[in-house]
């Protein structure tokens, strides 16, 4: 059986955690469901469309503060959909 190289350039930490984002369709809250340095997976039944441009707001682990991060959906399904960050955040922010 072929296993589909995984694209990723990060690792992704399971994690469950509210996250307000705009889009040109309005503004959402929903679940994270993974994320890593360079993107995270939102869970929703939401349709939002690949390649749209996204604003994302979310604490990091710690709790202290929010991030504010841009991104572009690069994969979207039934169960949610991909974000890639324009530029990676710090990996030690979610450990």
């Amino acid at each position: 059986m072929n296993t589909p190289p995984n694209r990723r350039q990060n690792t992704r930490h399971t994690a469950v955690c509210s996250v307000k984002y705009t889009v040109k369709e309005g503004t959402f809250r929903d679940l994270i469901n993974n994320i890593g340095a360079g993107g995270v997976f939102i869970s929703t039944r939401r349709k939002i469309d690949q390649g749209r441009t996204i604003n994302l707001q979310f604490p990091i682990f710690a709790f202290k503060k929010r991030l504010n991060v841009m991104g572009t959906v690069v994969r979207s399904n039934s169960n949610g959909f991909a974000v890639a960050f324009d530029d990676p955040i710090d990996e030690n922010d979610f450990r």
